[in-house]
């Protein structure tokens, strides 16, 4: 990777963290006083009180913090993509009644134990009628990819943390193949763009380096379609160094976070500091 992107890099990933460091601190802030805030309905409760102060907190905090953090490695992931990528918002055109019965079939073959293909979508074909305004999309999505000069569009359903449940996978892969066939819709007649899907993660939840073994995950998408972790992050840096270089650029800021974090507590038991 050449040295100006990965400046631009670490910048973004700095900006980031200090940003939701600087919002975390703000909100809870705003929260001390009020009875029915996150912190104080935790502190408020004998039950979970007779704990002790730390696991009050962080049992309190955790969820919230797990979504909001969550949002910010999206924003990451996006910003550093357009250091690479064209980032798109939608996927506009229409998507005909035979496609959709086709994912149905699909779906359906899956929950079935077929194993998924790539082939199972991007070989199928069917006629378009001379007027399609009936069957008329518009998707919006935050993680549309599109490299000009290998003419690859990528559709990307990111999920912040490392797991996913088998009822998501479904809805995650419907969504996905409708997008496909919008987007491949969208595209002139005989065209050479390629489309590709993609389900990921920001983290492995079985730790890098080790095999992501979610199988109920695999039984609707292909290993093809699976950008886990460090794969996603070298993808969204377009570069085989990108995981490393973003963890390292936070493992230098997410002192920020900690330090929030301490003046947050202190906020909400310096009766007994």
């Amino acid at each position: 990777m050449d040295k100006l992107k990965q400046k631009s890099i670490e910048a973004i990933v700095e900006s980031s963290i200090s940003s939701f460091s600087i919002g975390l601190e703000e909100r809870y802030t705003k929260e001390v006083d009020d009875p029915g805030g996150v912190i104080n309905r935790k502190k408020n409760n004998p039950f979970i009180a007779e704990l002790g102060e730390e696991f009050m907190f962080y049992s309190a905090f955790v969820r919230s913090f797990d979504s909001s953090f969550g949002k910010i490695l999206e924003n990451i992931g996006n910003n550093i993509a357009k250091l690479s990528y064209d980032v798109r918002k939608n996927v506009k055109s229409y998507l005909l009644p035979q496609q959709s019965q086709h994912v149905d079939y699909m779906i359906s073959s899956y929950e079935k134990h077929t194993k998924p293909k790539i082939t199972d979508y991007n070989s199928f074909n069917c006629m378009i009628p001379n007027d399609t305004r009936s069957f008329e999309k518009d998707h919006v999505t935050d993680h549309y990819f599109y490299k000009k000069d290998t003419k690859e569009h990528f559709l990307i359903e990111l999920k912040a943390g490392g797991d996913l449940d088998n009822k998501k996978a479904k809805t995650e892969k419907i969504a996905l193949l409708q997008e496909y066939f919008i987007l491949k819709n969208s595209l002139e007649e005989n065209s050479q763009d390629t489309i590709k899907i993609f389900l990921a993660t920001a983290y492995n939840s079985f730790g890098e380096g080790n095999i992501w073994k979610q199988d109920r995950v695999k039984q609707f998408f292909a290993e093809e379609e699976l950008l886990i972790g460090r794969d996603y992050w070298n993808f969204v840096c377009d570069d085989k160094d990108g995981f490393d270089i973003v963890f390292k650029q936070y493992q230098k800021n997410c002192q920020h976070i900690k330090l929030s974090l301490e003046r947050i507590k202190k906020l909400y038991f310096n009766d007994k500091k």
